[in-house]
């Protein structure tokens, strides 16, 4: 995973591993993926994409 020191300004140090995002244009939210596995893990609340994840095309 990734590292954040320090703690609290809100930034990340490199990317989050093992982990890809792909948009849903049905219901315009973003969806974590395992890359391991292919399984989804998690889905953002707002429309914006998660912070530090890969996107797939």
């Amino acid at each position: 995973m990734a590292t954040n020191p320090p703690t609290g300004d809100g930034r990340r140090q490199g990317a989050v591993r093992n982990r890809s995002q792909v948009y849903n244009p049905k219901n315009d939210k973003w969806t974590k993926r395992d890359t391991n596995t292919g399984k989804f893990i998690d889905q953002k609340a707002d429309d914006k994409p998660f912070k530090g994840v890969r996107k797939e095309k």
